[in-house]
């Protein structure tokens, strides 16, 4: 009798201190997909080898990621290089992909390079990389000054642009020059968590739950400064903090549209796939999920952005596809669907999450001039 209470003990011990082991491996799991490094792009990009690089030519190793259409960054510490379309009819071997190399902004593209694919075009800033004059200002925020980059122009309306997951203030400067050809002041905000600005208080993301009251802060610093009209751009989580924005703000009234490109309006979905992204094994993706929600202060019976679609109060273009697999496009089809009187949907195949205008520039600017137009 004593034998068996003792080995009921002893087994039972074993389970509470296996379950206990897989709340913390799951707690550790969350806190690496919540914890984004500025500039570094989201666990599960695309890694890629440079064969060559030569003149407007880069060999690349062949892959899904390597074929995808437009124009995207490459990325590697110390690297950064633009390529365009791919080139078909160059001869290559049939395990490589030949692109148009656009430019090297620094660094060097040697063979055997491994580098990652980015929505992130452009590096510098709008001076550097765009010839567009611009000024380096300071939003004051809750935690602290919030370094952005403001574009002038002459209309009343400005664009504030957000970023999302694993980018910067950088990944903005794709759309700025065909807003500065529209004569739209643009206020590219860098939030907390970001490179010079303050960091958030548990060191973690929390998909737009908290960040959002840095875009309220820019909103105030743009109506300050003469805007009269805001648009918010945002993207991925970005996107989030926009749509909290436009339902939380007390300066909402002055909000006059919303630009949402791969917006994470399912957070759930997202969180898992991030941990997944991280190659968390399977029998801790679940309990990795609720510690993530936990800890980003998402709880169960939450309510993501536009959860109601009946909160859409303002012209809304969506810019999303069937080929994100870290935020889902069906909520933005049932958004699209639920709310056609101020929703656009505008789809692009083919395209990552965040690079929706690098598969296509011509078709995502004209979607946005006719956005645009009627509310500048």
């Amino acid at each position: 009798m004593r034998t068996a209470t003792a080995t009921a003990a002893a087994v039972t011990s074993t389970l509470i201190g296996a379950g206990a082991a897989a709340v913390l491996a799951g707690r550790y799991a969350a806190d690496a997909a919540l914890r984004s490094e500025p500039g570094r792009p989201p666990a599960g990009s695309p890694r890629l080898v440079v064969h060559s690089a030569e003149g407007d030519r880069i060999v690349l190793t062949r892959s899904l990621a390597s074929l995808r259409p437009g124009v995207h960054g490459l990325a590697a510490p110390g690297v950064h290089a633009a390529v365009g379309p791919v080139l078909d009819g160059v001869p290559h071997d049939p395990a490589t992909v030949v692109r148009r190399l656009l430019r090297v902004s620094h660094g060097s593209l040697e063979p055997g390079t491994r580098v990652t694919l980015t929505p992130q075009v452009y590096s510098g800033n709008p001076r550097t990389a765009l010839g567009l004059d611009h000024a380096d200002v300071d939003v004051p925020g809750e935690l602290g000054p919030l370094p952005a980059w403001f574009v002038p122009q002459v209309r009343q309306t400005w664009v504030i642009t957000v970023h999302g997951l694993g980018a910067g203030r950088e990944h903005p400067m794709v759309v700025m020059p065909f807003l500065h050809r529209l004569r739209l002041p643009v206020l590219s905000l860098a939030y907390r968590g970001d490179l010079g600005a303050p960091a958030s208080p548990d060191g973690l993301g929390h998909l737009g739950e908290s960040e959002w009251r840095d875009v309220d802060a820019a909103i105030r610093y743009a109506l300050r400064y003469g805007a009269r009209r805001i648009v918010l751009h945002g993207w991925s989580t970005g996107a989030a903090m926009a749509v909290h924005a436009a339902e939380r703000s007390a300066l909402s009234g002055r909000i006059a549209g919303l630009v949402l490109d791969s917006p994470v309006l399912d957070w759930h979905t997202t969180l898992r796939n991030l941990i997944v992204a991280r190659r968390t094994p399977a029998p801790l993706v679940p309990f990795a999920v609720r510690a993530a929600e936990s800890r980003a202060g998402l709880r169960v019976d939450h309510r993501g952005p536009f959860a109601d679609p009946g909160a859409v109060r303002v012209p809304v273009l969506l810019v999303h596809g069937p080929d994100d697999t870290l935020a889902p496009w069906a909520p933005s089809r049932r958004l699209a669907a639920a709310r056609p009187d101020l929703v656009t949907l505008h789809t692009v195949p083919g395209a990552a999450h965040g690079a929706m205008w690098n598969a296509d520039p011509a078709g995502y600017e004209e979607a946005l001039r006719r956005f645009l137009v009627p509310l500048m």
